[in-house]
């Protein structure tokens, strides 16, 4: 009997042990890793387009309980640093995050070039990334099976804007172009498009990272008169680019700056009277769906500013992705990876679906501020407001 009793009381001591720590996995929190440009020159469209949603999407997620992690709820733990916008700390805090800390997911850092260095990087170490700021054909065509693209590609997003040229008469364009991997992807796959036109090319310029006047550049196109002015620029450069060419009179029919122009930052700078007319890089607002509205309205709640009208929406939806994908498959992030590749996605700026790295199912699109909202004008399909042709004079 007694020998009875003993066998009992190990039998549940090793049952125990076995338990213990599987409660204690279920208990311990998702530890969510990534690196965010909070000083140097990609700070402003970090902090506009996707540290605020990381921050909003654990605090809600928290706030509901935590994580559903195939039915249990876990608390998201956030582990984040400045890249300071260098590659170099990009690679080195990734390395640790993935290597040593080993985290159990990573959220992306921001733009084309961090991307680029960071996917072969996380798709070794077997992290999925869903991006939400690489806009890059060469990283796409690499086929990293863990990388996923939520923005639309520079062929869609440049395509879409000559087919609106064309289709408003437009003759003549003037290009300014950054001159890294955004810059000349986005400048090739625009030259590409035009081809298929009878649209000419007044002149063509490429500008350096953190350049103080571009106004030369803008007085000289100014005398060459084209319908049209297209900068493919960062969120500094874009609006340097626009106070500049109010300054020098330059006020072509469409004045389209790319990444920034979305950003209440523009609108607030130039004034609404200022912006009023001026196009870019933009895919949704609040009109856009009953979900884009309630994460505009939350994300202008807690940070007291808007979230822009592009890239912060493909953020949000990379996390509702994320957040359904750990719903069904938990944490293991080759059956994440798998449930991403293979679904199509219901998100705040519509269907998501990925063919290899890229989203395929969003098509490129065109915005434009008009009363103070920066609405989808083009194309037609997904437009929330009908483009203005002729832009106003800057006020």
């Amino acid at each position: 009997m007694a020998n009875r009793r003993h066998f009992l009381q190990g039998a549940a001591a090793v049952g125990a042990a076995s338990i213990a720590p599987a409660l204690m996995a279920q208990n311990a929190p998702v530890r969510v890793g990534y690196a965010m440009s909070r000083t140097g020159p990609w700070t402003g469209g970090a902090q506009v387009s996707q540290e605020p949603n990381y921050i909003l999407w654990a605090e809600q997620q928290n706030a509901a309980g935590g994580l559903d992690v195939k039915g249990v709820k876990r608390r998201i733990e956030l582990v984040s640093s400045d890249d300071r916008s260098e590659v170099e700390t990009v690679i080195r805090t990734y390395e640790k995050l993935m290597g040593s800390d080993k985290v159990d997911l990573i959220l992306p850092p921001w733009g084309s070039n961090a991307n680029f260095a960071l996917a072969p990087l996380a798709n070794r170490f077997g992290y999925p990334m869903l991006a939400p700021t690489a806009l890059s054909r060469k990283l796409i065509d690499m086929n990293l099976p863990y990388f996923f693209s939520l923005l639309q590609q520079p062929d869609r997003m440049m395509g879409a804007l000559v087919d609106m040229l064309a289709a408003n008469n437009v003759k003549t364009i003037g290009i300014l172009y950054m001159d890294d991997l955004f810059g000349l992807e986005n400048f090739a796959a625009l030259n590409n498009a035009l081809k298929k036109t009878s649209i000419q090319v007044v002149e063509r310029k490429s500008y350096p990272l953190g350049v103080k006047d571009l106004s030369p550049v803008l007085r000289e196109l100014k005398g060459l008169n084209p319908d049209a002015f297209i900068g493919i620029t960062y969120p500094p450069d874009t609006i340097l680019a626009s106070k500049q060419a109010k300054e020098v009179g330059f006020n072509p029919k469409m004045f389209y700056a790319s990444v920034g122009t979305a950003f209440q930052l523009y609108r607030n700078v130039m004034t609404p009277a200022g912006a009023e007319g001026v196009l870019g890089m933009g895919s949704w607002n609040a009109k856009t769906s009953p979900g884009a509205k309630a994460y505009f309205d939350a994300h202008t709640a807690k940070f007291q500013k808007e979230p822009d009208r592009w890239a912060s929406g493909h953020c949000w939806a990379g996390l509702e992705i994320l957040t359904a994908a750990c719903k069904n498959v938990g944490l293991d992030r080759k059956a994440i990876r798998e449930y991403v590749a293979k679904n199509t996605h219901k998100t705040i700026v519509g269907d998501v679906k990925f063919t290899g790295s890229e989203n395929t199912a969003t098509p490129g699109s065109v915005g434009q501020w008009q009363n103070g909202e920066f609405e989808v004008v083009w194309p037609q399909s997904m437009a929330t407001a009908k483009l203005n042709p002729a832009k106003a004079a800057w006020k």
